[in-house]
């Protein structure tokens, strides 16, 4: 292998760990928050891609206004997604939370396939992610470098509000305890939507840009890169935002530096993953900068 192709397949690598790590954010935002896994997250990501697919295809609109428009109503779908299939349900056994969630993620996938329809559709990618770069004779698409860049906004943004804002001080006192926060004058309900809300976006985030360098897009394209995101944030510390971008960074890398250099082994990349979850597990329950949480009796 050539360097020049290393440095394609590295790129390549960092780029997918990206889309893993924004996905990865929403689950450990509400990991954080709630305790809870939710499993709704991978099809909230799927519903973005539509929403800025139909807004461009069907309605005409500019590529610009249609993404900021699929991420505000994916955030309003986060928003009445917590309302109406969590909240409910906020003093009940986890086990009902997780039931609900499941729930939730099979509701999204089957209302995606009634109105959207199951067959594959073609993601409009515009011109100025498309483009290629030449770099030392190999081809690289300008997407691949701009897709690590955003992530990095959009982490920076999250880590102010989390360190810097009252919502974000709010949203740390929630994760340590609901009830105190709440006698200390927090709204706990409004934090935690916010918490959805928040997550959604940066989904919705992920989304597109999965549907712009992956286009073909479909009802369940949410499921695996949903799982693999939950994976991501386990290997960096589910609960930790930090911990959910390194762990999306090392797993793109590692999946796409897998397929390069032992290529016998492409069919094999989902269970790689799977595989890296459970020695994780194993080694490091925690995660890479995870700390170990108590669970409230």
């Amino acid at each position: 292998m050539s360097l020049a192709t290393f440095f394609q397949h590295l790129a390549n690598g960092i780029s997918l760990g990206s889309l893993y790590a924004l996905v990865a954010i929403g689950y450990t935002l509400v990991y954080g928050i709630l305790r809870l896994i939710n499993f709704a997250h991978g099809d909230i990501f799927m519903m973005a891609t539509y929403f800025s697919f139909y807004g461009i295809a069907i309605f005409t609109l500019p590529w610009y206004l249609s993404f900021i428009i699929a991420i505000i109503l994916t955030a309003i779908l986060g928003f009445f997604l917590e309302a109406g299939a969590y909240r409910p349900l906020r003093n009940a056994p986890k086990i009902s939370l997780l039931i609900s969630a499941i729930g939730a993620s099979y509701f999204l996938e089957n209302l995606a396939t009634v109105i959207f329809g199951g067959r594959p559709k073609s993601f409009p990618t515009p011109k100025l992610f498309s483009d290629m770069i030449n770099i030392q004779g190999v081809a690289i698409q300008k997407l691949t470098f701009y897709i690590p860049v955003v992530t990095i906004i959009f982490l920076a943004g999250l880590i102010y509000l989390i360190n810097h804002t009252k919502s974000g001080i709010a949203m740390r006192a929630v994760a340590k305890d609901h009830e105190t926060a709440g006698i200390m004058g927090v709204n706990v309900n409004r934090i935690i939507s916010l918490t959805f809300v928040i997550g959604s976006a940066l989904a919705a985030v992920g989304g597109i840009m999965w549907g712009m360098k992956y286009p073909s897009i479909q009802p369940l394209m949410g499921v695996m890169p949903g799982l693999k995101a939950f994976i991501a944030a386990v290997i960096g510390g589910i609960g930790n935002v930090k911990g959910a971008v390194i762990g999306g960074f090392l797993l793109g890398i590692a999946e796409v530096m897998l397929v390069a250099f032992l290529p016998a082994l492409t069919g094999y990349r989902d269970a790689f993953a799977f595989i890296l979850l459970i020695v994780i597990l194993l080694v490091k329950p925690t995660g890479i900068i995870g700390e170990k949480i108590a669970e409230k009796v």
